[in-house]
């Protein structure tokens, strides 16, 4: 259900680091709390500004998971959260817990044969459906009815002549009926007299906005799945992992998709996405992510992100110099670099990230010491940032195979290469 309430917290969206979600509360037939509808805010006015169905769902469980936590956000009650056909046709969907979760199927949604075998198989998956924002009777509903678990009809701009009638159709399909938008006594009263189950609107609630800080937790999940990619996890192990992470999930499969040229569909699956791409693609994206996370800028513009991933990809092009042909070398050295400036990501000490990362040696060592081949890469690279003269001949000097002309070389081919990478970018 889309609303519009307004409450006196004003906040400003430039300087405040907190996020929000909005709850109303559904009702039974006693005026029990049943459970609550989620729904989108992008800051303490209660008011939805929705511009892309499918985003704000994502950043709805986001939040609920991440940010404010399922415990909170939901007790021991269920969740309705809404969904459009393309959420419904992604893997995404598939992270909601369906013992958790209603999905709530929006009133523009145009149901046709690939759609009814994609919510039977959700439905066979555990999943419930709803149907929002039903006014009349029609040949067009009645075909959806086998797929839905429950009706919520729209008492606001449903037509008084036409209300009687569909509901009496319903019941005959065994529906459970929610009357939505009831906003006054009167509309409660007679909700109740035709048999409505459940009931939502501004005479019980208005939506709550739940705020809470910014959690950081997001970034741990990528430092979880990093390890599982830097191994030999299963797929299986990585989709269990990512499934507490939806909107990580989100943000590495569009950001997959924003830089996989050349294919000949988008990727709609992490399990795809490594089968496609492999491991090492997957794991370098997701490298990146850890910095743009939270950060409310385009990867693009982001200075922390520019600077890991053009670092990152100096020492890989260094790499392939030094060491041609020896691919776990390479990537090594793009960890190297993307991690060196993991400190500046969690606002921590190094040596207490570097407990927590348990990268391979030679990668903690050049981090940590600047010592072993992966170190002098290192030097070489922060030597190329700063365009010191003194300091790229000594890094040269370390390097023998490499020439003041070459790091500046390889230092233009790195930047070429994020701007190329990052020119359809989609992160904010």
């Amino acid at each position: 259900m889309h609303d519009s309430s307004t409450a006196p917290v004003v906040t400003n969206p430039a300087t405040d680091d907190r996020v929000y979600l909005g709850r109303q509360p559904i009702v039974d037939r006693s005026g029990a709390l049943h459970a609550f509808e989620l729904l989108f805010r992008s800051d303490a006015i209660n008011r939805a500004s929705i511009v892309d169905d499918m985003e704000a769902t994502a950043h709805v469980l986001a939040r609920t998971f991440v940010d404010v936590g399922i415990v909170a956000a939901l007790g021991g009650h269920p969740g309705y959260v809404n969904v459009s056909r393309d959420l419904l046709n992604d893997d995404v969907v598939s992270l909601i817990p369906p013992d958790r979760f209603v999905l709530e199927v929006l009133e523009g949604v145009t149901f046709d044969t690939a759609l009814f075998a994609r919510c039977a198989l959700l439905r066979r998956a555990g999943f419930r459906f709803a149907l929002d924002d039903v006014t009349r009777w029609s040949d067009t509903l009645e075909s959806i009815l086998p797929l839905v678990d429950i009706v919520k009809v729209d008492l606001l701009f449903c037509e008084p002549d036409h209300l009687d009638d569909l509901v009496r159709k319903l019941k005959v399909h065994n529906k459970t009926l929610l009357a939505e938008k009831v906003e006054t006594r009167a509309d409660h009263d007679r909700a109740m007299k035709l048999g409505f189950d459940l009931f939502q609107g501004y005479y019980f609630a208005r939506p709550q906005v739940l705020v809470s800080r910014r959690a950081n937790s997001s970034r741990h999940a990528l430092l979880r799945v990093l390890g599982l990619l830097s191994g030999d996890a299963e797929i299986n192990d990585l989709e269990s992992e990512l499934k507490t992470s939806p909107g990580l999930v989100m943000q590495l499969l569009r950001l997959v998709n924003a830089t996989a040229f050349g294919l000949a569909r988008p990727i709609a699956s992490l399990r795809e996405a490594i089968m496609v791409l492999g491991t090492r693609q997957i794991s370098r994206w997701a490298q990146l992510l850890l910095y743009a996370d939270g950060r409310n800028l385009p990867i693009a513009s982001d200075p922390l992100v520019l600077l890991a991933g053009t670092r990152a990809r100096f020492m890989e092009l260094a790499a392939g110099l030094l060491w041609p042909g020896d691919e776990p070398r390479l990537d090594a050295a793009f960890m190297t670099g993307v991690f060196s400036l993991v400190d500046a990501v969690f606002d921590a000490p190094m040596e207490e990230l570097l407990g927590k990362l348990r990268l391979a040696a030679p990668i903690e060592v050049a981090i940590r010491e600047r010592s072993g081949d992966l170190g002098l890469l290192l030097d070489a690279a922060e030597a190329a940032e700063t365009g010191d003269t003194a300091k790229i001949e000594r890094a040269c000097g370390r390097l023998p195979e490499l020439t003041p002309y070459l790091i500046s070389h390889i230092g233009l081919a790195a930047a070429s290469w994020f701007a190329e990478k990052t020119t359809n970018e989609w992160v904010r």
